[in-house]
């Protein structure tokens, strides 16, 4: 296939045109202390596994509203007395999973922690996690579930859930809480982005091929799905375009990463026409952090690094993470 966008030297030259709103740290600052004023208890269960050098835990926490969160939490049966802390969000359609399937972080002397994505896992990973919130007329999928209303937004409650998950993982005695990083793939690299604006906690991310960045020209340029769900949607409401944009700004990735200073490394697809490489280089040239990364794959798509990129990250948190 040719490739899909922009390619260097055109792409170095281009800059996202998404601006900030002027309430966006209100926003964001009423919606986690809001989230966080619920309560909620962590509940941690030892999961069924055959695993006998990591430990494995069904864990339950309290997410935007409090609704109940699920997520798999391993750790390495020896460890020392204060782990770092690796959290991963998940790709678009999936789901939690099972629990032996991602095992290096924790092998690598890690403690990880899978978030559940509430209301997908069906696609290609399962879920456990349901979104019992309602919202307006949507597409089906979930980009635009609640997308005329900034507080209705589905990513209001999945990004909230994701500070929650820090918020339930931090507080526990194995973890060193200086040593806090996040992680995912598409979908999980987004809310990666997204929760390292929101939390100083984070002191490092590591987004790869991230979606939800610069929306203006994804969903203008994206070949495939979850971008044309919106351009579905506005293909119905015509008169709707101001309005989803503007509630689209309150949930970009170029926002959060102008907020965040943690060390980044992220990935790019050169030929990835689900999320446009000159939206992935929008998002990392507005990381605010000096200490970034861009690692390109000029002819991979959107699964761009795969095992290559895993390899960067663990070399690359493991340098920063040096206890």
């Amino acid at each position: 296939m040719p490739f899909p966008d922009l390619q260097h030297p055109a792409i170095d030259a281009y800059e996202s045109q998404v601006t900030m709103p002027d309430d966006f740290a209100a926003f964001w600052d009423s919606t986690l202390a809001e989230a966080r004023s619920v309560g909620g208890e962590v509940v941690m269960i030892p999961a069924e596994t055959t695993l006998k050098l990591v430990e494995v835990f069904d864990v339950t926490f309290p997410g935007f509203g409090g609704h109940p969160v699920k997520g798999w939490l391993a750790l390495p049966k020896l460890r020392p007395e204060k782990l770092p802390l690796l959290v991963q969000f998940v790709g678009y359609g999936g789901g939690r999973g099972f629990p032996h399937e991602l095992l290096h972080w924790a092998a690598s002397g890690y403690a990880y922690f899978r978030m559940d994505t509430r209301g997908q896992g069906s696609s290609w990973s399962m879920g456990a996690t349901p979104d019992p919130v309602g919202s307006t007329s949507q597409i089906p999928g979930m980009m635009t579930k609640g997308v005329l209303d900034k507080n209705d937004y589905y990513y209001r409650r999945v990004f909230t859930d994701g500070v929650r998950a820090l918020d339930a993982m931090i507080g526990q005695d194995f973890v060193d809480p200086t040593r806090v990083a996040v992680n995912g793939g598409s979908q999980g690299g987004g809310i990666a982005i997204a929760v390292a604006g929101l939390d100083p906690r984070v002191k490092a991310v590591m987004p790869d091929v991230p979606f939800l960045c610069d929306f203006p020209r994804s969903v203008r340029q994206a070949g495939r799905d979850p971008y044309l769900e919106i351009v579905r949607f506005l293909a119905q409401h015509r008169e709707k375009t101001a309005q989803v944009f503007d509630t689209l700004r309150y949930f970009d990735g170029v926002n959060f990463a102008r907020r965040s200073s943690a060390a980044a490394l992220f990935s790019v697809g050169m030929m990835d026409d689900i999320c446009p490489p000159s939206t992935v280089f929008a998002a990392f040239k507005a990381f605010s952090g000096s200490d970034k990364t861009l690692v390109e794959y000029e002819f991979n798509n959107h699964e761009g690094g795969g095992p290559f990129q895993d390899r960067e990250q663990m070399k690359w948190l493991t340098e920063r993470f040096q206890p």
